[in-house]
């Protein structure tokens, strides 16, 4: 297999961006790009630290990353499994990336920029859900923001319900910590108990 080590040769085979992959990267938000954080229920967060690199799942009410200015968003951290592998690398390496989603739109944006983590407690409160408010948030700070084109999404038929996969043909949670764990973890328990905890611990 033939290795492709430097710069020129990948521009070799793919030449240059043309204007409209330029054009579009900016170095904070403008109103456009503003509406797709404030319409997004999840992003992808991908962070760096000393053990290696990290990309987590953010899910939340619509918004739910809100806009403070035109260089700074604020991202709650709800609970989780308290591993907090991505506040741990913020804390040491501030780098992030963020990959917004928009259900049925097949524009993605992405952002690159810098985050600190804070417990300030009025802040916090400021998200706070059904009486129950984030232990931290996350301020990121923007660097460079622009749109990703549709190719990806359409691709994929990622919101084309015919293409959806049946849960049912995909190992659950419960079955991959039985495995994981050689069996000290009971997964059908897992699994039983998983919609109870969750409906308890949602926010």
């Amino acid at each position: 297999m033939a290795k492709i080590s430097t710069i020129a040769e990948l521009e070799a085979l793919y030449g240059q961006p043309g204007e409209t992959s330029l054009v579009k990267e900016l170095d904070r938000l403008i109103p456009e790009y503003a509406a797709f954080i404030e319409a997004s229920p999840f992003v992808a967060l991908a962070t760096a630290g000393p053990e290696g690199l990290d990309c987590s799942p953010r899910g939340d009410l619509a918004g739910f990353v809100r806009v403070q200015d035109e260089k700074t968003l604020l991202m709650p951290d709800r609970r989780g499994n308290n591993r907090a592998d991505s506040l741990k690398n913020i804390v040491r390496d501030g780098r992030v990336g963020l990959l917004f989603l928009v259900p049925g739109s097949g524009t993605t944006l992405r952002v690159n920029g810098s985050a600190v983590v804070t417990g300030d407690e009025a802040l916090c409160q400021s998200f706070a859900v059904d009486g129950h408010a984030p232990r931290t948030v996350t301020v990121i700070t923007i660097d460079a923001v622009y749109f990703q084109c549709a190719r990806a999404i359409v691709r994929s038929g990622l919101w084309d319900p015919e293409r959806h996969v049946d849960p049912k043909r995909l190992p659950t949670p419960g079955q991959i910590l039985a495995s994981t764990s050689q069996a000290r973890i009971d997964g059908e328990a897992y699994d039983a108990e998983w919609p109870g905890r969750a409906a308890k611990t949602m926010w």
